[in-house]
């Protein structure tokens, strides 16, 4: 998750084992029908559900909030940004242990709060090159059997 240096303004959790959504409004100032929202949008953000059906967010998924919170409101990503983002962060983290059958597991971005990898925007744009080039050899074809037919 962000660290309390990633995040300007760090929010001290309590050490509870579980909050309800009213407690991680307030400590993240967040309204809760925003978090239920966040729910749908960010498969990361998944808190239990009582016998009552409350949510019953942990610590991680306040934590998850907060990093949430400062992608959109701090560093302006769209909802799709900060999702691809986290998802992306998430591959990093199962990357470490290793894939099925001992296999490793390809390192995922490395982008971070400091911007994209440069190698790695470098390799982005050679492959798209090279799919507009391969585009534009399929549409030539193409348009030499159009004038084959007729």
């Amino acid at each position: 998750m962000a660290t309390a240096a990633a995040r300007p303004q760090a929010v001290e959790i309590p050490n509870k084992l579980y909050f309800r959504i009213g407690d991680v409004s307030r400590l993240t100032a967040i309204k809760s029908y925003v978090l239920r929202y966040w729910e749908t949008e960010f498969p990361t953000l998944s808190p239990k559900k009582s016998g009552t059906n409350q949510r019953l967010y942990r610590r991680k998924d306040v934590e998850m909030v907060l990093e949430i919170k400062h992608l959109l409101y701090e560093k302006r990503y769209t909802i799709e940004g900060a999702r691809t983002f986290l998802q992306g962060r998430r591959g990093e983290k199962k990357a470490i242990g290793g894939g099925p059958a001992g296999k490793p597991i390809p390192q995922a971005s490395q982008s971070s709060l400091f911007g994209p990898d440069p190698a790695e925007t470098a390799r982005v744009e050679k492959t798209a090159r090279t799919a507009v080039a391969g585009i534009a050899a399929v549409k030539r074809e193409l348009g030499a059997i159009l004038d084959l037919l007729g």
